[in-house]
């Protein structure tokens, strides 16, 4: 029997039968539904905390909310998936522990930052597409008020922010990954893993400059990996390095031989309006690439718009301990090559 999966070059997997995702959902909160992408999203909440005592609460209550709209728009149950693929921000991944936890999906939990998304779809689609089930679940979630507890500090300090940090985007999105092609037109048709890149920045309030040399590695790996120029991308988009991050890849990657000047976008940089919502550098976050790869950028795939593209979610990899004790914040990225099939 012929393998399903074709390894490539280092970090890269092309698939000879891509798996599907057949089924997207977007949850958001108030600012980002007062966003320029407001009105694609499919569910928001005008209470951050939706319907929630906690900040945690209503993360939670968002990934469980994301998961059944994705199944709800296929008529599926949760008997008919296989895997769960689920993470966030917080400690031992509580809101995604207890966000699907009625759902009683078997779960693996991941972390990898704001990058989690593109870790999530990277194994749902190697998990298809090797035969270990024949529908997957991809889920992740961030939250304004729970980051900023979290990793910051709480809202009612009032803090001010450098004009370089960003503004964790409150919401989650979910998508199924599934071998079969009757209703979708969006394939995922390779995955580049990307590893941890650290050019030694303690800057946590800076992480689109912390996450940009990780975003540059991958995509110039996805690149060399399956022999393709920049040229053959619609786009190439990544996860949230917003405004700072994006110029520092930019310039960092055309002294690499590759101009992106026109073929790239950043999720962070598409869902605020920066200079009327006061996001600062851009939007972040586990759900800042979720919800804007399921309500924005997926749409494009599926109506032929885009015939492919690379989508690179990016993390900072730091920790509540870590930064205080003055560790530097590794990024990595992992690249999701999706395509518009008819």
């Amino acid at each position: 029997m012929e393998k399903e999966m074709l390894i490539c070059g280092k970090q890269s997997i092309r698939f000879r039968k891509a798996p599907y995702i057949i089924s997207a959902a977007s949850v958001v909160g108030s600012k980002e539904f007062a966003g320029p992408l407001g009105k694609r999203f499919d569910f928001h909440a005008e209470d951050d905390l939706f319907g929630g005592k906690t900040w945690e609460e209503a993360e939670s209550n968002m990934q469980r909310k994301a998961c059944i709209l994705a199944l709800q728009k296929v008529n599926m149950n949760e008997s008919q998936i296989r895997y769960l693929y689920g993470g966030d921000l917080l400690r031992q991944g509580i809101a995604t522990s207890m966000g699907t936890e009625s759902l009683q999906i078997p779960t693996f939990g991941l972390y990898g930052a704001c990058s989690t998304s593109g870790e999530a779809l990277a194994l749902s689609s190697m998990a298809v597409a090797a035969g270990y089930g024949e529908a997957m679940l991809a889920v992740t979630s961030s939250h304004f008020g729970s980051a900023e507890k979290e990793f910051r500090f709480p809202l009612g300090y009032a803090s001010q922010r450098p004009l370089s940090a960003h503004w964790t985007v409150t919401g989650s999105g979910a998508f199924i990954v599934a071998k079969d092609a009757s209703i979708s037109h969006v394939r995922i048709s390779g995955v580049t893993i990307g590893k941890i890149v650290d050019y030694g920045l303690k800057d946590s309030q800076n992480m689109g400059a912390c996450m940009a040399p990780a975003a540059m590695d991958t995509i110039l790996m996805n690149l060399k990996d399956f022999e393709r120029q920049a040229e053959d991308y619609d786009r190439i988009i990544t996860g949230d390095l917003g405004a700072v991050g994006q110029k520092l890849l930019l310039d960092m990657i055309y002294k690499k031989g590759v101009d992106l000047q026109e073929k790239h976008l950043d999720c962070g940089m598409l869902i605020f309006d920066a200079k009327e919502q006061d996001t600062h550098a851009g939007g972040s976050g586990c759900g800042c690439a979720a919800v804007t790869l399921a309500s924005y950028i997926l749409p494009k795939i599926e109506k032929g718009e885009w015939k492919r593209i690379l989508f690179v979610p990016t993390g900072a990899l730091m920790s509540t301990v870590s930064f205080n004790e003055g560790a530097s914040v590794p990024g990595i990225a992992h690249g999701i090559v999706l395509e518009h099939c008819n």
